[in-house]
């Protein structure tokens, strides 16, 4: 595309967007702009020549048909979650909120769940509960399904069933030249292929069709213990990962709880280590894959046979926005020592101000290519590191940022040299994320799809 436009111009090519979306159109100085702006980490300062905010799939091509004729770009977002990327890249863009267009429908005889744009995680699964069906969301229950499908998904089904992007069957999109296409296994199959894994470079996602998995419960939860066993439980987790079954995935968390008054008692201002995941297993198969963990003697064990709708909060992930700084690797290995590393940099007597330093584990089927699977069709490297610090102030965003990388440079021993995308929320070079076949071929098909570069993504191929 052409070069960014000068500030007054991109000014009056906003300003021609004004009356689209039912007037859902906010441009800077205008009352709604900000809260339409803002982030979920609201630490992320994002500021477009302006937000359009659809109501209808007619309001998404209004307004991509519009933006590309005054020279503007547009960056689709559902809820913001890793929105910081984009910062810097918004001169002359349309960010498109998606929020107002949500939904999701169950077909129970195909196992098939159709999510309309921006619907969040926590309806996905209720909506699929009903059915004894359940959907391979994340750790959070209000992040957009869609977002995170673009992005990889990384499921607590994931060792067992692999990536959530490669569970997807189908995908509505407004291209760039206005048209709304269904990508699917024999439609604009080079289009799916990238959707899924590749970002969201090529188009507005206006709905995805996801296959369901067969599980009305799952024995899933936590176990909890106080921050002084950390070293002794980071170790016989890393011992017990090793050869695990892929019926089993969980975290092992070193956690810094701030003292809110919405968290429970066992959690509020403590420094605590935390096993929690799911097992895919009958109650006495998963008692006997957790037996190794449980002779440690956690003061909190709330593992237990659970309603599939209610894994979606054992993470005790932020259900509202908040500032955070984070950092992250894909691990090769998480051996004793790098337990030990992982311990040092960030448990007790670090010193660290990080709230949450998680290793994920991976493997099994999320670490071997999916059969006719999408651009990112598995993570090569058994484990992934998160790391993330409250940044409710300047200050606090730099010491959180040394912080994580901290833990970071105590785990390049063992780091794969890669990324994975959903836990990247920094601009990254995407040779970190995709092997050079694939980003070449992401590449040809945005600039087939996207000529002239309409759509701006938070991890960008051009």
């Amino acid at each position: 595309m052409s070069d960014p436009l000068p500030v007054g111009g991109v000014g009056v090519a906003a300003e021609s967007l004004r009356g689209l979306c039912g007037g859902r159109v906010f441009l800077p100085g205008d009352v709604g702009y900000d809260a339409a702006r803002s982030a979920w980490n609201v630490a992320v300062d994002q500021r477009p020549a302006a937000v359009a905010v659809p109501a209808s799939v007619d309001d998404v091509v209004a307004v991509v048909q519009a933006a590309a004729a005054a020279g503007l770009r547009v960056a689709p977002q559902s809820t913001g979650h890793n929105a910081l990327p984009l910062v810097g890249r918004l001169g002359g863009v349309v960010l498109l909120r998606l929020s107002e267009l949500t939904g999701v429908t169950i077909d129970p005889v195909r196992r098939v769940a159709r999510i309309v744009g921006a619907t969040q995680w926590q309806d996905v699964v209720e909506a699929a509960a009903d059915y004894g069906l359940a959907a391979m969301h994340g750790s959070s229950p209000n992040v957009a399904a869609a977002g995170y499908l673009l992005g990889g998904g990384l499921s607590w089904y994931a060792r067992g069933h692999g990536l959530a992007c490669n569970h997807v069957v189908a995908a509505e999109v407004v291209l760039a030249d206005g048209s709304l296409v269904r990508a699917d296994f024999d439609h604009y199959p080079g289009l799916f292929w990238a959707l899924r894994g590749g970002g969201g470079n090529f188009g507005v996602i206006t709905a995805l069709e996801i296959r369901l998995l067969p599980y009305r419960d799952v024995y899933g939860g936590m176990l909890v213990w106080d921050a002084a066993l950390a070293a002794e439980v980071a170790r016989a987790w890393s011992q017990w990962t090793h050869g695990l079954a892929e019926e089993v995935t969980t975290s092992l968390r070193q956690l810094n709880v701030p003292p809110l008054p919405e968290l429970p008692d066992f959690l509020r201002g403590r420094q605590l280590v935390v096993v929690d995941g799911a097992v895919l297993a009958d109650d006495d198969r998963a008692a006997e894959l957790l037996a190794p963990l449980r002779e440690l003697a956690p003061e909190i064990d709330t593992f237990g046979r659970m309603h599939a709708s209610q894994l979606t909060r054992i993470h005790f992930d932020p259900e509202q926005p908040t500032p955070a700084v984070s950092d992250h690797l894909v691990l090769t290995d998480f051996d004793t020592a790098a337990a030990s590393a992982f311990v040092a940099a960030a448990g007790p007597g670090s010193g660290t101000t990080l709230l949450s330093a998680e290793i994920r584990h991976l493997g099994g089927a999320a670490g071997r290519p999916a059969v006719a699977g999408g651009a990112l069709s598995h993570v090569p490297g058994d484990y992934a590191g998160f790391f993330v610090a409250v940044a409710a102030t300047p200050d606090m965003s730099r010491q959180g940022r040394k912080d994580a990388a901290d833990v970071v440079a105590a785990l390049q021993p063992w780091s794969a040299g890669h990324r994975f995308l959903n836990f990247t929320e920094e601009p990254t070079d995407l040779a970190s994320a995709y092997d050079p076949d694939t980003l070449e071929r992401l590449r040809l098909i945005k600039s087939r799809r996207d000529p002239q570069g309409l759509f701006v993504a938070n991890h960008a191929l051009d």
